[in-house]
């Protein structure tokens, strides 16, 4: 099923989770095959959808499902500290590979493609567009554009240290200013991802907690050790 309209993406997310299924990058379940299957257990569990990195992922997840896919590409460049689909092709890319949603960095940091463009090639294809963004002024900025979604995705890693918890504030300050705020970024409780939709959120996005074997066993070994 095609989820590319505001109508059809708010009936299947909205008050809804997301999952993140980016396994730790060179570990043992980052596979094609297990990014599948951790997708179906999201959908099987109750998730409205889930987020994938890589058009191959976006293209092996859209044909074992029918649901909604927020789809990213992650570079690491030499010239910028822009990593979330940072360029035309990544937009086309996962566009052509099934994504209905397209999440692009939308920060105001040094970027070989400006958000406006990102945003004008995801329209032309036919897809939804999400900014990830690390403040209330990036976020504003965004939604001013048009993008259909703004997510408190980077708040928190755009330099210094990473806090503990997740940027509730910044959801309870943007939710009444537009339509669909994606709360994501450390929500590693099923309390903490409650409290999002409570803050005014659309949805929640959770990855690590969920996805990231490594990292939630090191939560419990390293309580363990304490």
């Amino acid at each position: 099923m095609n989820f590319r309209t505001p109508a059809l993406i708010d009936s299947a997310l909205r008050g809804r989770l997301v999952v993140s299924c980016q396994p730790v990058d060179r570990g043992p379940m980052d596979l094609d095959g297990i990014v599948v299957a951790l997708a179906a257990a999201a959908i099987a569990g109750g998730a409205g959808g889930v987020r994938i990195e890589s058009a191959r992922r976006v293209a092996a997840v859209s044909r074992a499902l029918d649901a909604p896919i927020i789809g990213i590409v992650k570079r690491d460049l030499a010239d910028s500290p822009v990593r979330i689909t940072p360029f035309l092709e990544d937009v086309a890319e996962l566009a052509a590979a099934g994504a209905d949603i397209i999440a692009v960095d939308a920060t105001a940091r040094l970027r070989p493609v400006s958000v406006a463009k990102l945003l004008e090639h995801i329209r032309s294809l036919g897809v939804l567009g999400m900014a990830d963004c690390s403040n209330v002024e990036e976020a504003l900025a965004a939604h001013q554009l048009g993008f259909d979604v703004v997510g408190t995705t980077l708040s928190g890693y755009v330099g210094g240290d990473i806090p503990a918890g997740p940027d509730i504030a910044f959801i309870r300050a943007i939710s009444a200013r537009m339509p669909r705020v994606m709360a994501e970024g450390r929500f590693n409780t099923p309390a903490s991802a409650a409290a999002a939709i409570d803050a005014g959120a659309w949805s929640v996005t959770v990855g690590t907690a969920i996805t990231r074997t490594e990292v939630v066993t090191g939560w419990f070994a390293d309580a363990l050790k304490a």
